[in-house]
Formats: C-alpha cells, structure tokens, sequence
C-alpha cells in the first residue's frame, strides 16, 4: 500500500491554536494536547472574569462613595445604603460609577445633592 500523507486542515488547526497560545510559557505553547487543554481554561476564565470584574468595580465604587460619606463632618447620612435609600425614593436614579467619580473629585457635589434629598 502507498503512503497516505495528512493534508493541510490538521496542520492549519494546530498553527492556529498555537498562535492562540504562543504568549503562554512552556509546555503550554509547545505541546498540542496541552494547548488546547489551556486555549479552554483561557476562555472559561475569560467568561467567568468577565461576569467577576463587574461585581469587584461595583464594589470599588461602594467603598468610594462610603469612605467620602464618612468623612463627611456633618454626618447627614451614616452610610452609603441611607444615601441611595433616599436617592431612590426621591426617584433620582444614579450611576454608582458616576455617584463615585462626583465623591471623589468634587465631595461637596455629592453633598449639594445628599442636602437636596433632605429637604
């Protein structure tokens, strides 16, 4: 029987995964079966950070904006959770991201608009 060479597909398959990979260190960018094993982890960590990164930022912005109420002297609101209970019941709907960046780079914003609320 004559030789049978593989063609090109399997090849043209492997080189791409290996691309996907060739930033990756050892074994992990050389050996197909363990590039394709980490292409998969690569990706299942993509999608389950992608999901994580959402809730760590919300909480960046939570932390901000509590720690800019607290230094506050006058006290009007203890803590973040009064401050956007009454924000939502004067039916001011606000970013977090955006209540935070007001915290941080003008506090006294934030405060017009917590003696707003008050009134």
């Amino acid at each position: 029987m004559t030789r049978i060479k593989r063609g090109y597909i399997a090849r043209k398959r492997r080189t791409r995964i290996r691309l996907f990979t060739s930033s990756f260190r050892g074994a992990h960018s050389r050996l197909t079966r363990t590039i394709t094993q980490e292409k998969i982890k690569a990706l299942v960590s993509a999608h389950r950070d992608r999901d994580r990164k959402k809730r760590d930022f919300r909480g960046l912005w939570i932390n901000r904006i509590n720690g800019v109420i607290g230094k506050n002297q006058k006290k009007m609101y203890d803590n973040y959770r009064n401050l956007f209970y009454n924000l939502y019941k004067r039916q001011l709907i606000l970013n977090r991201k955006i209540v935070a960046q007001i915290a941080i780079l003008k506090g006294n914003c934030l405060f017009m608009i917590a003696n707003e609320i008050i009134k």
